[in-house]
């Protein structure tokens, strides 16, 4: 799954850069964008009461990103469970070269505890596993 977008000032340090912490803002955006191209939005979790938490993060910064520059952004399930999910996430600049990698482990949670999802759901969701 893809997503697009442009890296603008107020999202770069003082070198130009795109800041360190606003590589999470990205990766969680594209993770939005997904579940959208998945049809399950975040919005129908939320319906079902149905929180994800996120409990590792791993990156690997790579090359830097640029102001004004335009990224791809390529994100895909890894692995999934009926309690948990783990994404694995890159980020290309407009040369189409590797600029960062992410793995991001996700738990389902309800009412403030870790929960199993459904059955029916797991299946939909796990269509979406990248073939190894």
């Amino acid at each position: 799954m893809q997503y697009k977008r442009k890296i603008f000032g107020y999202e770069c340090d003082i070198y130009g850069h795109l800041n360190n912490a606003n590589y999470l803002h990205l990766y969680e955006e594209a993770r939005a964008e997904a579940m959208e191209q998945i049809q399950i939005p975040v919005r129908k979790f939320k319906e079902m009461g149905i929180s994800i938490y996120l409990t590792h993060i791993e990156l690997d910064f790579i090359k830097a990103i640029k102001l004004e520059e335009v990224v791809r952004i390529e994100t895909s399930i890894a692995e999934l469970s009926r309690v948990k999910s783990v994404w694995k996430q890159e980020i290309y600049n407009k040369q189409n070269r590797l600029c960062n990698s992410a793995s991001i482990t996700g738990v389902f949670v309800k009412n403030g505890q870790p929960t199993r999802i459904s059955k029916e759901l797991y299946k939909h969701i796990s269509q979406f596993i990248r073939s190894k």
